[in-house]
């Protein structure tokens, strides 16, 4: 039996297999566009890129706009790539990521088997337009008490502001009943540090903390969830 009421859970990365979503929806902007095809290789270079924007958005560098543009400026700019269009990419790449969802661990089961024995929210930094297609064809919408989306709330975690949010909508609890999962060190866990509530780090690629991010569980599979 889970010792904890409440559980705050991130959506890309963690319930949803991201990569899986990103490389369709590339290689479906590509296809529209009319640009070369899009190589694994490619794939990888814009996740780094891409990767380097929302680090840079958490520690308040640049705003979400630079984010969802530049990305892919840069990106064109070092694939040598003659496209320009980077905010039409932008607006197609968001509708084509919540084309398809991918689970892991089979997250959505165990949702479902968690629901009415704990609380559930999730927290996202992603975008309006994409996050709401993913939950909705994932059917974790109605799974969920409520969800978090930064674009709606204005602030990114792990601005505290953006868990503030969080606390005034679903009402007070302690802060050790609170429970946050995610596979972000910078994003998900320091913004559980910054809120003061248990982290639990989804890791199921074995990665090293290099931080100084305080992590309360350490879980490779969500349904370990279940076990603390």
């Amino acid at each position: 039996m889970i010792m904890f009421k409440v559980i705050l859970w991130d959506v890309d990365g963690t319930l949803l297999d991201f990569d899986r979503s990103e490389k369709y929806a590339l290689r479906k902007c590509f296809a529209k566009f009319n640009l070369n095809d899009c190589t694994d290789a490619m794939i990888s270079r814009y996740a780094e890129i891409n990767k380097s924007y929302w680090k840079r958005l958490e520690t308040g560098e640049i705003t979400k706009e630079q984010v969802l543009l530049d990305r892919f400026t840069e990106f064109f700019q070092k694939e040598q790539i003659c496209f320009e269009d980077a905010k039409g990419f932008h607006v197609e790449h968001q509708m084509r990521l919540g084309d398809q969802v991918f689970f892991n661990d089979n997250s959505k089961c165990l949702l479902e088997r968690l629901k009415g024995s704990v609380k559930q929210y999730a927290v996202t930094n992603g975008t309006y337009v994409a996050q709401k297609r993913k939950l909705e064809k994932s059917g974790l919408d109605v799974i969920f008490d409520d969800v978090f989306i930064s674009d709606q709330i204005g602030f990114e975690k792990p601005d505290i502001r953006f868990f503030d949010h969080v606390w005034k909508q679903i009402g007070p609890h302690e802060k050790k009943d609170v429970l946050i999962v995610g596979d972000s060190l910078t994003s998900d866990m320091q913004g559980g540090n910054n809120a003061q509530i248990r982290c639990c780090w989804y890791n199921p690629k074995d990665k090293e903390n290099n931080t100084n991010v305080k992590i309360d569980y350490l879980i490779h599979d969500l349904n370990e969830i279940e076990f603390l």
